[in-house]
């Protein structure tokens, strides 16, 4: 992850693409998550101030608003409900679409769109059409801020006026960059989220301990990224160069994938796992949820906020918030870049 002799970039040749449509995914635009340096930093550094702690603690009010709103629809529609429908994919999308500038009520349409990126076991060429009506969504909604930016109060409208107007980035490239924030700014939480709950469904003691102690919050947030790590196969890799690795030689030209969870999951670094623990001391030991390196996850801090809301506030509006149907029935996407539930029923 931080060797320089390593390509992120899935039009050098050797890379390695673990399905058709991961392909036609990757390929389907070119922006700084798949550039190496130089031109890599260049666009990053455009963004970094967009996802600083400060800014995204600013954000708090929202997401705790938006989160009571959604929370209110569950219970009013009564029990049981379905989690993940109802309040772990809105809310990031919610949040993501009021911080960019995108109107909410397209977010059924983008979600649609997202979901078809994220999915491994479909057509390339289905995937190639969401990602194009996607980018068509994206580029007639930034031609109209760059046309009326108004006063810069959403991203989308700060592009325009910061970097498109003044000719810094091309509106092509900001497209581009737009696009990466929808696509990565819900579909990852939203998982993380439900996997998150049902970790602590299935350990009662420790949810207890987190509705007795918010202190612990933090802590358990941290662990849920490391246990479950949702994006298993976020880290490919092209060798540029002969390289040796842990007494492998590696070679030009030969694909890697760096397993994050495989990392995460490292006796080494963390005794004993498999076992969730949201009283676990990584004070020595980082997991790598969000990868490492030049291409660790930008919008960490927007996640972990999103997340830390979301489980300090749950039980205390629902403090017999508990699983509708017997865990062993639940049903997973196996099939998706990003890993997570595809429905959590629950009760209260």
């Amino acid at each position: 992850m931080t060797s320089p002799h390593f390509s992120a970039s899935p039009l050098t040749p050797g890379f390695p693409f673990i399905s058709p449509s991961r392909a036609a995914q990757s390929k389907s635009y070119q922006t700084f998550i798949t550039m190496d340096p130089p031109e890599h930093g260049q666009y990053r550094r455009t963004l970094t101030k967009e996802f600083m702690a400060k800014r995204m603690q600013e954000l708090r009010p929202l997401v705790q608003q938006s989160l009571d709103r959604l929370l209110d629809e569950m219970e009013s529609k009564g029990a049981p409900a379905d989690f993940i429908s109802g309040v772990a994919l809105p809310l990031p999308s919610l949040v993501i679409s009021i911080m960019l500038g995108v109107p909410y009520e397209d977010h059924d349409k983008l979600q649609k769109w997202s979901g078809d990126r994220m999915d491994l076991s479909i057509a390339p060429e289905a995937l190639t059409q969401s990602a194009k009506s996607m980018s068509q969504y994206i580029d007639a909604l930034l031609l109209e801020k760059e046309r009326n930016p108004g006063d810069g109060s959403d991203l989308l409208s700060r592009m325009a006026i910061e970097w498109i107007n003044p000719g810094k980035v091309s509106h092509a490239d900001a497209v581009q960059m737009a696009t990466l924030l929808y696509l990565a700014g819900h579909e990852t939480t939203a998982n993380q989220i439900g996997l998150g709950l049902l970790s602590l469904f299935q350990h009662p003691e420790q949810r207890d301990a987190l509705m007795a102690d918010g202190s612990l919050v933090k802590g358990a947030v941290e662990e849920m990224l490391r246990f479950h790590s949702i994006t298993h196969m976020n880290s490919n890799r092209v060798a540029t160069e002969d390289v040796m690795i842990g007494g492998q030689l590696i070679r030009k030209g030969e694909g890697v994938l760096a397993l994050l969870h495989g990392a995460n999951h490292d006796p080494a670094a963390f005794p004993e796992p498999e076992r969730f623990d949201i009283r676990r001391d990584t004070k020595d030991q980082s997991h790598v949820a969000f990868s490492f390196g030049i291409h660790q996850c930008l919008g960490q801090p927007l996640a972990r906020l999103e997340l830390q809301v979301v489980f300090e506030m749950i039980f205390k509006r629902f403090p017999n918030l508990r699983l509708a149907v017997p865990a062993d029935t639940l049903h997973y996407k196996d099939k998706s870049f990003v890993y997570g539930l595809k429905a959590l029923p629950v009760s209260w």
